[in-house]
């Protein structure tokens, strides 16, 4: 249900893109306004990110095999480094068109579709972006995220160039408009920039963040029976929490209850911690050893 659900929300973004892009492009043209067709090569990079997403989801969502043991999670969060790098080369392409018309001067006409347009694209991303955000966060989809903050980094862009257009209008001082699509490259370049960083600690297997370790560990120091514990290593992988620890139990404590800590921990985990990947190694404790291990 969950795949459904991220599929659906991905089309979504899919057709909203291809759409605006149509729109953006023809005002920009009529226009001669470099920020509005700055705007239509920000949602062409947004429309290939987004397809991305969606291929990326349905990979993801394929079982364990011989060749991924572990599952395919991760093509997500290659799919959120690609989406970021892409998202990169549309600002230094928006800069590098507003520095030619900064240059050599710019020509816009009537400014009007371009105002409705930005009026509009900006209505409609923030829509579908608080939807996407909303399946993302339900469903723990890396992917879906990085493609809903495209979106809303668009809402942003989209008004930066309707207020420049607005004053462009009102004030006939043109150079606004490439400033503004400056301003736009800006935002851009400043959200992928972040993204890049938060796609990259997941490819390298960064620990979660510190809330969930907490989480982690309060779950398991509300277990009398568990003495100690080491070797902690968390990560996360797609949608999925990896967990890995080892326990110290008292020596004494009979298998079948050892057993049942083991699973009473994993079970809580699970709950606290959905669509998480949890492994505990049990090990006996003797009181009087020397305690090496890393908390």
């Amino acid at each position: 249900m969950d795949i459904l659900n991220k599929q659906k929300a991905a089309t979504l973004s899919i057709i909203s893109n291809a759409i605006l892009i149509v729109f953006k492009l023809i005002a920009g043209l009529l226009m001669n306004s470099v920020s509005v067709i700055s705007e239509a090569i920000h949602s062409s990079i947004d429309l290939l990110a987004s397809l991305i997403a969606f291929f990326s989801i349905k990979k993801a969502s394929l079982i364990e095999d011989e060749e991924h043991p572990f599952g395919h999670g991760k093509y997500e969060n290659v799919s959120g480094f690609i989406e970021a790098i892409l998202i990169l080369f549309a600002a230094i392409l928006i800069v590098y068109a507003s520095v030619l018309k900064l240059i050599g001067g710019n020509n816009i006409k009537d400014t009007l579709p371009g105002i409705i347009v930005m009026l509009v694209a900006s209505a409609v991303n923030l829509i579908i972006s608080k939807i996407l955000l909303k399946v993302s966060r339900k469903t723990f989809s890396i992917a879906l995220e990085a493609d809903a903050m495209h979106l809303l980094t668009d809402v942003y862009t989209s008004l930066g160039v309707f207020v420049g257009l607005i004053l462009v209008r009102f004030t006939g001082i043109k150079i606004i408009d490439p400033i503004a699509a400056i301003f736009v490259a800006v935002l851009i370049g400043k959200t992928s920039i972040e993204m890049i960083k938060k796609s990259m600690m997941d490819l390298v297997d960064s620990t979660l963040p510190e809330e969930d370790v907490k989480i982690i560990l309060n779950v398991i120091n509300s277990h009398s029976e568990v003495k100690n514990y080491h070797k902690l290593r968390t990560r996360q992988s797609g949608t999925r929490k990896e967990i890995d620890i080892h326990l110290k139990l008292d020596k004494d404590l009979p298998l079948y209850s050892v057993h049942e800590v083991s699973s009473l921990i994993e079970s809580e985990l699970a709950k606290t911690l959905p669509n998480s990947y949890i492994t505990i190694h049990e090990e006996p404790y003797y009181p009087n050893e020397i305690d090496l291990s890393i908390k």
